[in-house]
């Protein structure tokens, strides 16, 4: 573990001094719209660290990905909305407000009573609030990958006791989505063919879920393999001066049977 060599307002006072009057120009121009994509970006190089299984990977990009709550708590304090200091108060509020079985007297069984106390408690919090008839499904981001959101849709439909009874409901789902997208196929335009296709992923999405898997995870490792195969299939065919437009799609596949296991 490495010596920690500054506190967190050193942070914060490092922060303000890139964005006052003699610091950084580019820090001095920034906004909360203008810094979005780099907070996506730094959450995405989280999620890769921790893919890599590199602590050292993980560190360096959990400070990436602080920098950008101090630099949007930066830019609410400049214009007196609120502080850093307001962030984190709210924020340990809401932790002891979420967890009654830990700070109260709530007593749970299993970390599904937790999650399903905790989505009561966040439906009676937006009620307060004066969200009108609140949904037991809101909170999630519009502009999350939508794999993610259908995991979490199909989580939060489950603990307000909708869902399915089991996977192999869901299998069978499948295969009636599956013919609804032959039928598109045939009879309807590109329109039909795409609402199928999003109600085929969706049901996969639940499938998945129910025995236990991140649909988005699942989706990224297939991806990564692929990622792999594929560059392994060019340096072999670039060795012997050859294209995958040379072959055949049965040769094509063939070399891809035979090299993708190798390691």
């Amino acid at each position: 573990m490495s010596k920690e060599r500054g506190s967190f307002a050193d942070l914060v006072a490092l922060m303000h001094r890139l964005r006052a009057p003699a610091g950084c120009p580019w820090d001095a121009e920034q906004t909360h719209r203008s810094l979005r994509p780099y907070l996506l970006e730094e959450a995405y190089e989280v999620l890769d660290a921790i893919d890599e299984g590199s602590d050292a990977s993980l560190c360096d990009e959990l400070g990436d990905l602080l920098l950008q709550v101090v630099f949007h708590a930066e830019l609410a304090t400049e214009r007196g909305a609120f502080t850093i200091g307001d962030v984190i108060d709210g924020l340990s509020a809401k932790l002891i407000r979420r967890h009654p079985h830990v700070f109260g007297e709530t007593e749970v069984s299993s970390s599904a009573d937790v999650e399903r106390n905790w989505a009561a408690i966040k439906r009676g919090e937006r009620e307060k609030a004066g969200v009108a008839a609140p949904s037991a499904i809101d909170g999630l981001p519009r502009a999350m990958p939508s794999l993610a959101r259908a995991h979490r849709m199909g989580e939060k439909a489950a603990n307000a006791g909708f869902d399915w009874d089991c996977a192999a409901d869901v299998r069978d789902k499948i295969d009636e989505e599956l013919a609804e997208v032959d039928l598109a196929l045939a009879d309807g335009g590109p329109t039909a063919l795409e609402d199928e296709i999003g109600d085929l992923l969706f049901a996969v999405s639940s499938f998945a879920r129910l025995n236990g898997i991140q649909s988005e995870s699942a989706l990224t490792g297939a991806l990564a393999k692929f990622d792999a195969r594929f560059r392994r299939l060019e340096q072999h065919l670039g060795r012997s001066q050859q294209t995958m437009h040379d072959l055949g799609a049965a040769d094509l596949e063939a070399l891809w049977q035979l090299l993708k296991n190798r390691v």
